[in-house]
């Protein structure tokens, strides 16, 4: 799956909310489910401006979130293919 410029502007708009409301949290070891109740207020905004249940958004939310992630992974992999020489050439991020 590839995200469209719709999907990029949806998790830019929730990042950009998150930045504000969790601007020092670090989200490797802060609980997903107390990410998802501060980013809550935005997630209701979009729902009834797209007029689905907020459910949806929350789960339209993670998966394209693993989108992303999984796209940055690749772009790293891309980068950094071949500039290791021996041990460790085969270097992934995952």
């Amino acid at each position: 799956m590839k995200l469209t410029d719709d999907d990029r502007a949806f998790l830019d708009r929730i990042t950009e909310y998150a930045n504000q409301v969790m601007p020092d949290i670090d989200p490797q070891n802060t609980r997903v489910s107390f990410q998802l109740e501060k980013l809550r207020p935005v997630m209701e905004e979009i729902a009834r401006e797209q007029n689905k249940p907020l459910e949806e958004i929350f789960i339209s939310y993670m998966d394209l979130a693993s989108v992303a992630s999984i796209e940055t992974s690749k772009k790293m992999n891309e980068k950094f293919d071949g500039i290791l020489d021996g041990p460790g050439a085969d270097f992934r991020i995952d």
